[in-house]
């Protein structure tokens, strides 16, 4: 079945750094777009960072751009996220999600119902 698996959530102090890990597996269709999205407590899910699976462009929210980077292994269908400079403000459930019937596009990546599929997520607390 359709499995999409976060890792490398944790503690750490502002200003120090994070990898965060999505594993893929069971997907018949393509996947075509992915993204990582976090919601902390009392807040909506916001979409952080998107990536077309075909063309490898990527895409970012303006509070993380410029310390995040998002990026993919096709070869062991494993998404990442790479934190840095990262601020209290980046603390919340960290998720990836994968979109099958249609890719990433500027207007769309960042809205949660843009995806068909979501990892259980994992916690990101920075003090």
């Amino acid at each position: 079945h359709v499995q999409l698996v976060e890792s490398g959530g944790g503690s750490v102090e502002a200003g120090r750094s994070l990898r965060l890990s999505c594993k893929a597996d069971g997907f018949t269709y393509l996947r075509n777009c992915m993204g990582w999205f976090r919601q902390a407590p009392g807040k909506e899910r916001e979409g952080v960072a998107g990536i077309s699976i075909h063309s490898g462009k990527t895409y970012y929210s303006d509070s993380v751009r410029g310390r995040f980077t998002i990026s993919q292994d096709n070869a062991k269908k494993t998404l990442f996220l790479q934190m840095n400079s990262l601020k209290p403000e980046d603390t919340a459930m960290y998720y990836c999600a994968a979109r099958c019937d249609g890719d990433c596009y500027s207007g769309s990546w960042p809205s949660p119902q843009s995806y068909n599929y979501w990892g259980q997520g994992t916690q990101v607390t920075v003090s």
